[in-house]
């Protein structure tokens, strides 16, 4: 095959590329999904937790997290030849929550990551995009030590819609991660095209 042509002498393809937000609670996992799956090396925002955040950041339950996202995770995955997902971790504490709106922009869907042994962490991820009408689907990232639950029960405990997936994962496997990722596009352009079909009727 020549450099930058594809088989059979046809023009390269020029992919589709989308982007994707990762969101949850504090050190739920959203930098360890985006570095595990990323082609290039991710861009991370990260600083070392402080004394003076220590009243801010509740840190039960992930005792030997000693780093935080202060703006965002960057990264990009190749699906297929024609697709190209761009990926962007968001912060997790309140306190850097103005640079959602901004990282929104233009998203075609979000992973919402949860931990069993801090539920509530997600839920203003969930409502987030549930008011913003932004697909989502929810990732239990399966902690050593946690316990598992079926899909069905974290749906209940969210209180989610039932359209919405939930997947059980290991975001530092790469494969696993994929898979998410993979879920989140397809569950997207579901929504989109229903979404198409009730606005033409």
């Amino acid at each position: 095959m020549v450099l930058g042509r594809t088989e059979r002498g046809k023009a390269p393809i020029e992919p589709v590329t989308l982007k994707i937000l990762v969101a949850g609670g504090f050190g739920v996992g959203k930098t360890t999904l985006v570095g595990a799956v990323s082609e290039i090396k991710p861009l991370r925002t990260e600083e070392t937790l402080s004394e003076a955040g220590r009243p801010v950041d509740d840190t039960h339950g992930v005792e030997g997290k000693n780093t935080t996202t202060v703006a965002m995770d960057f990264g990009r995955i190749t699906l297929r030849q024609d697709l190209v997902l761009y990926l962007f971790g968001t912060p997790g504490q309140d306190r850097f929550w103005f640079l959602w709106d901004e990282l929104a922009t233009g998203a075609l869907g979000a992973v919402v990551l949860a931990d069993t042994r801090r539920l509530e962490d997600c839920f203003a991820a969930v409502d987030y995009f549930e008011r913003r009408n932004i697909p989502f689907i929810v990732g239990v990232n399966c902690f050593d030590g946690a316990d598992r639950y079926p899909a069905d029960s974290v749906r209940q405990a969210l209180d989610l819609d039932g359209s919405v997936p939930v997947v059980l994962c290991d975001v530092r496997h790469r494969e696993s991660a994929k898979d998410v990722l993979i879920e989140v596009v397809e569950h997207a352009l579901a929504v989109g095209e229903v979404t198409r079909q009730t606005a033409t009727t």
